[in-house]
């Protein structure tokens, strides 16, 4: 179970007992409001009708950092079938590509439309709360699904937990060099950037319950319920990794540290690490907790 992230306007934590919203509405209506800080998707639409025979609509659509389609679902408390329920959406999304690309191109552009990322769909039900059943249905299905738990403290604070979250992808790696759970990185068989490569890989995954992996051609992200680490194919001589850490709360070290804010680079994040050796990787042990801990 992943620990519980707090939002307000001025980034407080609040110690008001938790409580649950009036009506589901308002739920959908505030993460709506703020899901890319919320959940690293970028907002598309919401209530959007789906064109199909038993018709319904699918409550909130959207795009996450990694280019995957993303549907949200919510519900007030605690309901067997909002995970059936968006797998259904699910399945319509996948099989009318076209409809969504048209709407990621009329609210993203041309650019976005061609990143999409089909080949790892997500669906992200909100609700009061889960089932043990619930978190087991997950783990049994071939989708990549988060389960996430919501609170509201008080008037002026909202709170967001994961239960249960699952990536599955069907794109198919060529063959390499792998781990022992038999996730691939990268290609160079023997070399030093890739045991360093394969280090770096246990690094992240180690840092807690929760972290799931994203493959794109540029880079493969580290995940919470949102990107936390961004790692590049190694170069000859180093391998980059980008975080979610803040670069001004970071004392920067030239060769190893820099700030990218603002700067064009594959992957998520502004601050940006240069490993050389597993030595860089331990001296970047308390960076790579920071940028898990802000996911």
């Amino acid at each position: 179970m992943v620990g519980l992230k707090l939002f307000n306007t001025a980034g407080c934590v609040s110690e008001v007992m938790p409580r649950l919203a009036e009506v589901e509405a308002d739920v959908q209506d505030l993460v709506e409001a703020h899901m890319e800080t919320m959940l690293g998707v970028r907002f598309l639409a919401s209530e959007f009708v789906i064109d199909c025979v038993d018709g319904g609509r699918i409550d909130s659509l959207g795009l996450d950092e990694n280019g995957a389609p993303v549907i949200v679902e919510y519900k007030r408390g605690t309901d067997a079938g909002v995970i059936n329920q968006g797998l259904y959406y699910m399945a319509w999304l996948t099989n009318h590509k076209d409809a969504f690309r048209n709407l990621v191109r009329d609210r993203l552009g041309a650019a976005a439309t061609s990143q999409i990322l089909w080949s790892a769909p997500r669906l992200i039900c909100v609700a009061g709360d889960f089932t043990r059943y619930d978190a087991h249905a997950v783990r049994e299905h071939r989708r990549s699904i988060d389960l996430v738990r919501y609170r509201y403290f008080g008037s002026d604070h909202f709170g967001l937990e994961t239960v249960a979250s699952v990536t599955r992808s069907r794109s198919k790696a060529p063959r390499v060099r792998r781990r022992a759970n038999g996730a691939p990185l990268v290609r160079q068989h023997g070399s030093a950037m890739a045991e360093l490569a394969q280090a770096v890989d246990e690094a992240l995954v180690g840092l807690g319950d929760g972290v799931t992996q994203v493959q794109r051609k540029q880079y493969r992200a580290y995940r919470r319920l949102r990107n936390f680490a961004s790692v590049c194919p190694p170069q000859q001589t180093k391998l980059l990794v980008y975080l979610k850490a803040d670069p001004n709360e970071v004392d920067l070290v030239p060769g190893f540290t820099r700030d990218v804010t603002g700067l064009g680079h594959h992957g998520t994040g502004d601050l940006e690490l240069q490993l050389r050796t597993e030595r860089d990787l331990e001296r970047a042990g308390d960076l790579l907790r920071l940028s898990y801990a802000a996911a």
